[in-house]
């Protein structure tokens, strides 16, 4: 008897077959945050965040998924710790959420409303959790303090997690996470720094 994958699984599965990197854009206006998003699509970066922490972020979420429209690609929300920010971004246009941390409450209301979600978790148990709810993508926060180790360590009790490495990491030392076994690695200000920009692309290289 076969089981079906989860169908958050196969969505971020496709969105990440091919691009082993995302961009998260916290905390800048909502003209920055669509300049940062046409940045990151010039490279090649197809997943986007842009965390929703504070009602005033909302405005740089509403702009970057109109210009993710007009790019015919998409947006997703970070930062999302309730089931009101769930709604939130469902409502905005966002087509996925990340979370910080693992709250079943807000995963529950994720498959409720059909929004794939990636919960933040920083222990062999929560990942064993969100694995017994079908999701096998989950984001190892804060990745810089956990480590690479970390990642490589807690995949060999459990190969079929898929780790978004979140946190800390930078163009320079992505690769060493990349490496360890995550699927993904979230970069944030390397956007912003023209030094940087070689080798975010050579990372998708």
């Amino acid at each position: 008897m076969t089981t079906e994958p989860h169908p958050f699984t196969t969505y971020f599965d496709d969105a990440y077959a091919r691009v082993p990197v995302m961009a998260i854009l916290r905390g800048y206006s909502p003209e920055r945050t669509v300049e940062l998003c046409t940045r990151a699509w010039d490279l090649g970066l197809t997943q986007v965040e842009v965390p929703i922490q504070t009602p005033d972020a909302v405005p740089s979420l509403e702009a970057a998924v109109a210009a993710a429209r007009e790019r015919g690609t998409e947006v997703g929300a970070g930062t999302v710790t309730t089931t009101d920010q769930v709604d939130l971004a469902h409502r905005v246009g966002a087509v996925f959420t990340v979370a910080p941390g693992f709250d079943p409450e807000v995963i529950a209301h994720s498959v409720e409303r059909g929004v794939p979600h990636v919960p933040g978790v920083s222990t062999p148990s929560e990942i064993q959790r969100a694995a017994r709810l079908g999701l096998t993508w989950v984001k190892a926060f804060p990745a810089s303090v956990l480590g690479p180790a970390w990642i490589r360590a807690v995949l060999a009790p459990f190969p079929g997690a898929r780790i978004v490495a979140t946190g800390g990491i930078n163009a320079t030392n992505a690769s060493e996470y990349l490496d360890a076994g995550a699927r993904v690695v979230a970069l944030g200000s390397a956007l912003e720094d023209p030094s940087q920009l070689d080798r975010v692309a050579a990372l998708l290289a």
